[in-house]
């Protein structure tokens, strides 16, 4: 398989694992965020820098895959909500996959193919107390995707969206959930390397039986 899998929100833990996976089946990966440089370097926040970034990992090759991994969270009580912050964590979580979305769906239509990935959250089914600017983002990013999903389709480009319901095992979970960390059973938190195993496996579906969402979750994770 030859092309580019173009990943927006690309930061070390679930990031790198995506990039890992699709690049052993020999895609070129371009990781996209805004602390990386070169290509990658981007705030998919803002309309013209995404449109850079697809023409540039365009003249790299096609793009068969863009996976939107980007968000960002915040807790806090909806009376103390600062109006800024609601905006910033919709922008980046929500508008941010719309622009990501649009762009890649305007090269894939051109040439009749493609596959278009968004990492969702427990946040895009249901909302938490406290966690208000962070369901309006997730829930809004999922509804972006079902509308993308039903209008491209049947232009032959599938539209997916993972919602990963559960701790994912990566550095900045440990550090800051040390405490709940340290009482989890064996296998109690997601891998990276198999959620991006879940993103191959959606992407390489034969259109006879495509997959629009599924969910993930640790064994010991209630739900």
């Amino acid at each position: 398989m030859s092309g580019i899998a173009l990943i927006g929100g690309a930061g070390e833990g679930l990031g790198a694992a995506l990039g890992r996976r699709f690049e052993r089946e020999g895609l070129e990966v371009v990781a996209a965020s805004r602390s990386r440089e070169g290509i990658g370097k981007v705030d998919l926040r803002e309309e013209a820098q995404v449109i850079d970034l697809f023409d540039r990992a365009e003249k790299r090759g096609p793009i068969e895959v863009a996976i939107f991994n980007a968000g960002a969270n915040w807790r806090g009580a909806i009376a103390d909500t600062p109006a800024e912050m609601f905006e910033n964590v919709w922008r980046l979580g929500c508008y941010a996959g719309f622009l990501f979305g649009r762009e890649a769906a305007r090269r894939m239509l051109a040439r009749g193919k493609g596959t278009i990935l968004f990492t969702g959250a427990t946040a895009s089914l249901r909302g938490a107390a406290q966690f208000a600017a962070f369901a309006a983002a997730k829930g809004g990013l999922r509804q972006v995707a079902q509308s993308m999903a039903r209008e491209l389709g049947p232009k032959n480009i599938h539209v997916a969206h993972v919602v990963i319901d559960g701790m994912i095992d990566n550095r900045r979970t440990r550090e800051r959930m040390a405490e709940r960390v340290k009482d989890l059973p064996p296998d109690g938190m997601l891998a990276t390397d198999a959620i991006a195993e879940v993103f191959w496996q959606i992407h390489a579906q034969p259109r006879s039986a495509w997959t629009f969402e599924t969910d993930l979750r640790p064994w010991a994770e209630k739900f």
